[in-house]
């Protein structure tokens, strides 16, 4: 491999100047999430319905008890035969997490327009166990920003205008109930859920890093984990 070498006391050189700026991006972070926390809360008034395992919900209903809600946008439109590999990727993450957010009056679940049979079928192909509704009775993925119709051509995403065709998109929303009154606070899409993947925040500490440098797309690699034996 090409690469610069140094002596040990070059490389403490090197690398002291790098936390500086790893110290800069840390205290940027948490001025950051100061002004996440403090943006204005909407209030959602319309009547979502939901399938869980527990049976139909309502949006208020998915908090399970807990003050705060983070609804990961799983796509998987009703037609398709399996999950979306990109978000199943980050999926991969969410089961170790679960006890932790509810220790902070949080829950997590994803959110899908597929049937709940067969989200809950995949959930079990994949060996996951966090919650998992389906809003296919709604317009709750429309109205948050990651579901389209065939003819939105003026559909926005992340947003801006939406610059490709396509059904369904990832994303991640916030919400906070107060009583039975709940307010959206915050909606994430594209490169902004990139935090919320684990094996992303491990490769970018490595050498060769995620190694998606290349032209087109570079989740090519990317394969639903029990299909890289076989990939």
């Amino acid at each position: 491999m090409d690469h610069t070498t140094a002596s040990r006391t070059d490389w403490l050189l090197a690398r002291k100047a790098l936390l500086e700026r790893e110290k800069a991006l840390t205290r940027e972070r948490d001025a950051l999430s100061r002004q996440r926390r403090a943006l204005p809360w909407v209030r959602v008034d319309k009547d979502y319905r939901f399938e869980t395992e527990d049976g139909a919900r309502t949006l208020a209903e998915l908090f399970d008890g807990c003050t705060q809600l983070l609804v990961y946008h799983f796509m998987y439109a009703p037609d398709w035969e399996v999950g979306c590999k990109s978000c199943s990727f980050w999926a991969d993450s969410f089961d170790g997490s679960v006890a932790h957010l509810r220790q902070r009056d949080t829950r997590l679940t994803a959110v899908s327009r597929a049937p709940l049979g067969t989200l809950l079928a995949f959930r079990q192909r994949m060996g996951w166990s966090f919650p998992w509704a389906s809003s296919r009775e709604s317009e709750f993925n429309f109205d948050f920003g990651v579901s389209f119709h065939p003819d939105d051509e003026d559909g926005v995403y992340n947003y801006a205008p939406k610059r490709f065709a396509a059904p369904e998109l990832p994303g991640l929303s916030a919400f906070i109930r107060d009583g039975e009154t709940v307010y959206h606070t915050y909606s994430a899409y594209g490169r902004g859920i990139e935090p919320f993947n684990a094996t992303y925040a491990l490769l970018d500490m490595t050498p060769l890093g995620r190694q998606e440098d290349g032209a087109g797309d570079t989740m090519a690699w990317v394969r639903l984990h029990d299909l890289y034996a076989t990939a």
